[in-house]
């Protein structure tokens, strides 16, 4: 298997509206004339966020016989990726449960494809280490950084919510992690909504202190979108059957393999270590039929709705495909034997 990544100029300026405009490669070469998929000849492009689904793929040794090219496409969080997802530029990438509510409400050609549960432990609120906010409600009126669309969008919204304010309440500044870091670190916002490995980073480089976490608020759900453009290609579609169901031992592999992702992951992205260890620390994956996410998901749409920041609920049901579940889901009990 051949890996590509954009120059790192490109990737460093997210250039997102670039890479639809050019488009993803055909793969029509690859279906035979009898209708078989020749894989080899097929390249899937994948959208990833920090590294995190590439390291732990070559971490659980899922990398090593692909038979297809994969091109890896680096975002720092969700909604950006949708947009190259529902721009057909990318095939299929990974998210947390808050950008396919806003990617469905802004009318992106795109389906969840694979669903996962994992600890919401690090999706968090952090503040300074020496802030004198000591609770959620103390956010009353102050500036909180969070990527609109993310799933801190979400859990910001969970955690006010559950100390009687709304998004009313407080000034929301909507900043990308790494410019929301900046801030944070700057003192310009006084907390700082946010999902791993950024809440590990703000916990060691910078020293913020957890003020609340989204466990037992939020449905801690990770999904893999793909565009319709990429599901309509016959070749397509069979790499990422394939994908999904290495991308399901791999979840389940690291549940007993942390130290083995947490260093590969560091290695391959420049992240500190104790970064990446605090961060896979909180994880543990389940991957989950895609239509049992719908009912949460569906309630985190109508509390959107609530605060106006996503329209009128629509049925979900139609987004959440089950296409692929029996060989993802087949892949993750092989990995538990």
């Amino acid at each position: 298997m051949k890996i590509t990544r954009p120059a790192p100029v490109l990737a460093a300026l997210g250039l997102v509206a670039a890479l639809a405009a050019c488009g993803g490669p055909s793969n029509a070469d690859a279906v035979k004339d009898d209708g078989s998929v020749d894989l080899s000849k097929v390249s899937l492009v994948v959208g990833d966020q920090k590294g995190g689904s590439e390291s732990l793929l070559k971490a659980a040794g899922e990398l090593d016989d692909v038979p297809y090219d994969i091109a890896w496409k680096p975002f720092t969080s969700g909604p950006p990726l949708l947009d190259a997802v529902g721009g057909g530029s990318v095939d299929i990438g990974g998210v947390g449960n808050t950008p396919p509510l806003f990617a469905i409400n802004e009318g992106k050609k795109v389906k969840v494809v694979h669903a996962a549960e994992q600890s919401a432990e690090g999706d968090a609120i952090v503040v300074p280490k020496d802030s004198p906010l000591t609770s959620v409600a103390a956010l009353k009126g102050k500036k909180v950084a969070v990527a609109k669309g993310s799933s801190a969008n979400y859990n910001l919204l969970a955690q006010l919510k559950d100390a009687g304010l709304s998004f009313s309440d407080i000034e929301p500044v909507y900043l990308q992690p790494t410019e929301a870091l900046s801030a944070f670190r700057g003192n310009h916002v006084d907390a700082w909504a946010i999902w791993d490995p950024f809440t590990s980073q703000a916990e060691e480089l910078v020293g913020a202190r957890v003020l609340s976490t989204g466990e037992d608020l939020v449905n801690g759900l990770v999904f893999q979108l793909a565009s319709d453009k990429a599901l309509g290609d016959k070749a397509t579609r069979a790499a990422i059957e394939d994908y999904l169901a290495r991308l399901s031992r791999a979840q389940v592999w690291t549940n007993d393999h942390k130290d083995e992702w947490a260093q590969t992951w560091a290695k391959d992205t420049g992240l500190d270590p104790a970064v990446t260890a605090r961060a896979i620390e909180r994880r543990n994956f389940k991957p989950i039929p895609v239509p049992s996410a719908v009912e949460s998901e569906q309630q985190m749409w109508d509390a959107f709705a609530a605060e106006k920041q996503l329209g009128a609920s629509v049925d979900l049901t139609p987004y959440f495909v089950s296409t692929f579940d029996r060989s993802s889901l087949a892949a993750a009990q092989e990995e538990t034997r």
